[in-house]
This record gives C-alpha cells, sequence and structure tokens, in this order.
C-alpha cells in the first residue's frame, strides 16, 4: 500500500469544509488512496484521527483494511483534540475515526446531559450507544483497550508513599500536573479528580496528548504526575508508576470506530473484525514500534494487516 503524502492546501480545506476541525498552525498530512486507480472519487471514505500516535496508527489500520476491499479512501492525520475533529466528523469533512469508548461516551453525554456512571466494557458501550448524536453510529467495540492514567516516576511513588490517585489528596497542592490542555476542563480530567477524589494540583503544566513532551517533562521532574495512556510503552520503558483508579474515574476505555450513517454498512463490518483482531497486549507492541523504534505508523500497519489476513 504506496501512499502518496501531501500537506493540505488552503484550497483543499475551504473544499473540504475542514476550517472547524484544523488547529491553528498546524497543517493536516493527507493520503489519498484509490483502489481503482482512478485518483479518488466523491465516494471515497476520509479516515481522521487525533493528534496521538496510536490514534493516528488505528486509522491507518483502518485505512489499510478498507482499501483492501476496494474503498477509497482518504486519510487526515493528526487532526487535534476530540473537540477538533469531532466537528469534522458532524460537518462531514470526516467520515470515520478511532475513537475510545468511556471517553467518547463522557464527551457526548456532558453535551447531552445522558448518564455516565457505567465503568463496565459493555455498560459504557451501552450508553455510549444512547447518547450517540444522529447521524453518526459506533461500531463493536474491541477487547483493546487504552485507557487515561495518572502516571508518577518511581521516585515520587516512594517520597510520597503514593500507589493509588487518591493517595496524591495532601500532597497536590504542592505539585505540579502535566496534560494536554483538554485535560484542564474535562470531566474525566482535572475537575474529575477534584470531584471523586478530592485531588487538587497546585500548578497545570500544559504539554502534548500524552506524548514526548509529557514524558520528557515528567522523567526530567518539570512536571510531578502526568495523563499518560496506559499502552505507552514507555512507562514500562522508563519504569514509571500507574497509579490505581478504584473509583474509576477514567472507566471503560475500549477501541470502537465511529462512522457517519452515510457510510456505514460494509465500512463498518470492515472496521468492526479488525477491532475483533485487536488486543491491548498488541496494541501496545504497535505502539512501540512506533514510538521507540520510530516507524512509520503506515508501515506498521500494513504489517499488521498483512499478519492478520486483511491485506
Amino acid at each position: 500500500m504506496r501512499r502518496i503524502k501531501a500537506l493540505t492546501t488552503l484550497a483543499a480545506v475551504l473544499a473540504l469544509g475542514l476550517s472547524a476541525c484544523g488547529s491553528d498552525g498546524d497543517p493536516m498530512a493527507e493520503n489519498t488512496k484509490d483502489a481503482s486507480g482512478s485518483g479518488g472519487s466523491s465516494s471515497a471514505v476520509t479516515i481522521g484521527s487525533a493528534n496521538f500516535s496510536e490514534s493516528a496508527l488505528l486509522a491507518e489500520i483502518y485505512a489499510g483494511a478498507l482499501e483492501a476491499k476496494g474503498v477509497d479512501v482518504s486519510t487526515k492525520l493528526n487532526i487535534g483534540s476530540r473537540e477538533l475533529y469531532i466537528k469534522g466528523i458532524e460537518d462531514g469533512s470526516i467520515d470515520v475515526v478511532p475513537e475510545y469508548t468511556g471517553v467518547l461516551r463522557d464527551f457526548f453525554a456532558a453535551e447531552s446531559g445522558g448518564d455516565v456512571s457505567a465503568s463496565d466494557p459493555e455498560g459504557v458501550y451501552q450508553e455510549l450507544k444512547k447518547v450517540v448524536p444522529d447521524g453518526l453510529q459506533v461500531g463493536a467495540y474491541s477487547k483493546a483497550e487504552d485507557k487515561d492514567a495518572l502516571v508518577v516516576t518511581s521516585e515520587t511513588a516512594q517520597k510520597y508513599n503514593l500507589s493509588s490517585v487518591g493517595d496524591l489528596k495532601d500532597d497536590a497542592p504542592d505539585l505540579t500536573l502535566g496534560a494536554a490542555p483538554e485535560f484542564k476542563t474535562r470531566p474525566t480530567g482535572v475537575p474529575g479528580l477534584e470531584k471523586v477524589y478530592g485531588v487538587k494540583f497546585g500548578t497545570f503544566t500544559t504539554t502534548d496528548a500524552g506524548g514526548p513532551q509529557t514524558l520528557k517533562f515528567l522523567t526530567q521532574g518539570r512536571i510531578d504526575a502526568a495523563n499518560l495512556f496506559t499502552t505507552n510503552p514507555q512507562i514500562a520503558e522508563q519504569d514509571l508508576v500507574v497509579l490505581d483508579d478504584p473509583e474509576s474515574l477514567f472507566g471503560s476505555q475500549n477501541i470502537v470506530p465511529l462512522v457517519r450513517d452515510e457510510v456505514a454498512g460494509d465500512v463498518l463490518d470492515t472496521l468492526d473484525a479488525v477491532g475483533q483482531k485487536l488486543d491491548t497486549e498488541g496494541l501496545t507492541e504497535l505502539v512501540g514500534k512506533v514510538d521507540i523504534d520510530k516507524q512509520d505508523p503506515a508501515d506498521v500497519a500494513a504489517e499488521w494487516l498483512k499478519a492478520n489476513g486483511f491485506a
């Protein structure tokens, strides 16, 4: 699957209506795939991703699986936060995005006022289906899960006797939390830490979405705790400590495709088949190839697709 990559021009952005979901100063990379070799068509499916490596990797896996089925596919990778790419899928400038059940449920429920209680995978999934807006739907959820987590270094854990999030309550006012900017306002971010655990950090430092900047700040001591994702292979590599979440603030976060109704059908069947082949351990290994071995996500995706009978 050779892909032609080019920066999205302003004209293309206007034509596709992506001004609502792009991030300032960060042009989105675009791939165009056409199984018929005709250079794309109006019926092409556009797959988006958030601005972290696992999301881009999953988007590449989705794209490759659909391409193998003869679907014309284009990708818009590294769009930005959920607040940005959801606008894109709602206005039709993207058709598919890899998502996570719990945080997507909370995003839509916060807007709709829906119930956000359950923390078991099936319960969360059923709640998610109830709050997905008209015109959108989710596929089957995968057993592969990537959860938000509050992470500290082993030295910090030992110094403050930390094993769970609640253990931070007394010392957090003197500590600094590092996370992506949206973590400051999301229900499962700073507000949730305060509401559920009574943990209120003295300082919030804006970093990236569980990526290399967050990790660098944490290991250098520039922040004391960080929001990382549980499939991040650097957690084990750097001997970091994931704090237990006994109150399930972060809930279940199984991978699930979010799609527009207009492109569901066979597309969703293919993506569901992909999800059934993914598991948490395997996903962590794939992310390691991208983040640690510095392999191209498209190449990692192609290798996985071939190994699992999708190419």
